[in-house]
């Protein structure tokens, strides 16, 4: 039924790509020459060192892509604890009043060595995440993936392939190649970027305060960017 259901989910995806490029019509010379079809791999933009400023570039480049939301937001439970929720509610009083904003936080990636994280904010939910989810595409990577543990040394891309850290305000997180089979020792937030990734085992040590996952993720995500700079 899971392999059912990610077919069904990519093949979805495909088909919104198809719908994206049939309506897009490209604002930035960049966008014009990959939608001409001078340009045919993202890769070649990322090795170029260009700024992607169109969502749909990355669309049409790789289609399929799937997103998780991040659960950045708390909401209080009648017992008196907390829930977390993808959505953050932030309240700035006015003189007519308290003005609410919500913000989002969104993790994209193909699940084979593409992922990128996006935060938008607006005044309702819906715009928030639409928001986080052209950012997103806008900060999209590649990871060097391999397998760098002595335990292991199968030479597939299952991993990583040396021990990296990264860091975003508070939180240290350091990650560290696993052979196989040991799968993702990270909690539930770090999964998802991890996973979107293609990193399949891997071990994650963290520091400072976790429990700000925006903070976490920035920072893994800054310690996945580092691998593919390192490489060159």
């Amino acid at each position: 039924m899971e392999e059912v259901r990610e077919e069904k989910t990519e093949l979805e995806g495909e088909l919104r790509a198809e719908e994206k490029a049939d309506t897009w019509v490209p604002r930035t010379s960049l966008g014009r020459e990959v939608l001409a079809g001078r340009i045919k791999s993202i890769d070649e933009i990322l090795e170029s060192g260009k700024r992607i400023m169109e969502p749909e570039i990355v669309d049409y480049l790789i289609p399929g892509l799937k997103e998780e939301l991040i659960s950045i937001g708390k909401r209080t439970g009648k017992g008196g604890g907390s829930q977390r929720i993808p959505i953050r509610v932030t309240a700035r009083m006015k003189k007519s009043g308290r003005r609410f904003r919500m913000s989002a936080f969104i993790v994209v990636g193909n699940e084979d060595g593409y992922v990128g994280i996006g935060k938008g904010t607006s005044v309702d939910a819906k715009r928030a995440i639409e928001k986080a989810r052209k950012k997103a595409r806008l900060n999209i990577i590649k990871v060097k993936r391999g397998c760098g543990s002595w335990e292991c040394g199968c030479g597939l891309e299952h991993s990583i392939p040396y021990k990296i850290d990264g860091k975003s305000g508070s939180v240290r997180v350091i990650l560290l190649p696993a052979p196989k089979g040991v799968g993702l020792v990270a909690d539930d937030e770090s999964k998802k970027i991890l996973k979107l990734a293609g990193i399949k085992d891997v071990w994650v040590k963290s520091f400072g305060n976790t429990s700000m996952h925006l903070n976490l993720i920035a920072a893994i995500y800054d310690a996945l960017k580092k691998l593919y700079v390192y490489d060159r």
